[in-house]
């Protein structure tokens, strides 16, 4: 029996992650649940999965909680320290982060340093501060296992093999939204369009990510960080049919890939029960229904994000925390109509163009380049 602690219980994954759970009463069950405001779903999910702990954004959202729950009432925390306190609590051996952003950064490190495992949803933690939780993973020696579809596509198609004999790894993109939208019409994109995705069903900031592909270019960042690879032996390529998740090339020329149904319950279940595979109730794939699959080389030009995210891992230091932070501001911003489409990825490369670099030790040094960032990209858009 695996005890689970999930930080974004009420959003996108961490949705289909209960539903796993749901599955499987015998394999899983729910020490803690950490959520923002949406204490609604969360009274359901207590009555649910009757977690030890819970925790919410404010004081305020913790109130109204308490008049929701029913008979069963756990221990209630709130603000950032609650979730940190949900992180570390005794009682679970799992992690599952999938707070949206930065947020997830001090409660999965604070998780890490309790010694539990990490199912890794969230990739702003190793696109913001990637060597110091990759130092203190192995201090603790705790299991960090990806949730990412394209990075649990990596990590299956790497097991048995040996790291020295990859030649590169491949991660695949849907293209979005607007893959073959002319780049002049970009600038008119408005966010209820953005928010459409053809493939995946997911929560608004990655959905707003994917469309300018630099979710794509986050996810580059994460892969160097799990896999130990350098920028040069990271690829994409955009996939429209979101079936093949990501490939791993080797040096004798083969190349080996892990397809299934774009369902993130997949990869969830893989992190969940690793190094076994339990049932995740998606949809059986008919590679005759398909039949097509097609590749494209993603354009770097109307989609200038992902050459971004590439830049700023390759100068390391606090740029890709600057390049986080202010994507963050930014697709903030456009969704509340305050900005344009491309204005997006012009905000971060304004802000990365303001920096000045240095190298992060603390974790502090992490969360002070987030907060310059942050500052710097809203008084860009002001």
């Amino acid at each position: 029996m695996r005890s689970l602690s999930i930080l974004g219980s009420t959003g996108s994954i961490g949705l289909s992650t209960l539903d796993v759970v749901r599955q499987h009463p015998e394999k899983f069950t729910i020490a803690g649940l950490a959520v923002g405001q949406d204490v609604v779903k969360l009274a359901e999910q207590i009555q649910e999965f009757r977690p030890l702990a819970v925790s919410v954004r404010d004081e305020e959202a913790a109130k109204k909680l308490k008049t929701l729950l029913g008979e069963y009432k756990p221990e209630i925390f709130h603000g950032s320290e609650g979730a940190a306190t949900i992180a570390a609590a005794e009682g679970s051996d799992m992690v599952v982060s999938a707070i949206v952003g930065a947020a997830g950064l001090v409660p999965t490190v604070n998780a890490i340093k309790a010694g539990k495992h990490i199912a890794l949803a969230n990739k702003e933690v190793l696109v913001v501060a990637g060597q110091l939780v990759s130092d203190l993973v192995k201090k603790y020696k705790v299991q960090l296992l990806p949730v990412d579809s394209e990075h649990s596509a990596i990590f299956q198609s790497l097991e048995g093999h040996r790291s020295e004999d990859v030649e590169r790894i491949i991660l695949t993109a849907s293209g979005g939204p607007f893959r073959n939208t002319p780049q002049e019409e970009l600038k008119h994109v408005r966010p209820e369009q953005a928010l459409k995705h053809p493939q995946w069903s997911m929560g608004a900031k990655i959905t707003i990510d994917s469309a300018t592909m630099m979710n794509k270019g986050l996810e580059v960042i994460e892969a160097h960080w799990l896999f130990n690879m350098p920028a040069e032996k990271i690829g994409v390529v955009v996939h429209p049919q979101s079936i093949i998740h990501s490939m791993v090339e080797y040096i004798d020329g083969c190349v080996i890939a892990q397809l299934g149904a774009p369902d993130m319950r997949a990869p969830i279940a893989y992190a969940l029960a690793w190094p076994a595979r339990c049932p995740s109730g998606i949809q059986k794939l008919d590679l005759t229904k398909i039949a097509t699959l097609t590749f494209e080389e993603p354009d770097l030009v109307r989609f200038p994000a992902l050459r971004l995210a590439f830049e700023a891992l390759k100068a390391g230091r606090t740029y890709p925390a600057v390049l986080n932070a202010a994507n963050e501001i930014a697709v903030a911003a456009f969704l509340d109509k305050k900005i344009g489409f491309t204005d997006i990825a012009a905000t971060v490369d304004k802000t990365m163009q303001a920096h000045e670099p240095y190298n992060p030790v603390e974790l502090e040094d992490y969360l002070q380049a987030d907060r310059w960032a942050r500052d710097t990209a809203k008084k860009l858009i002001a």
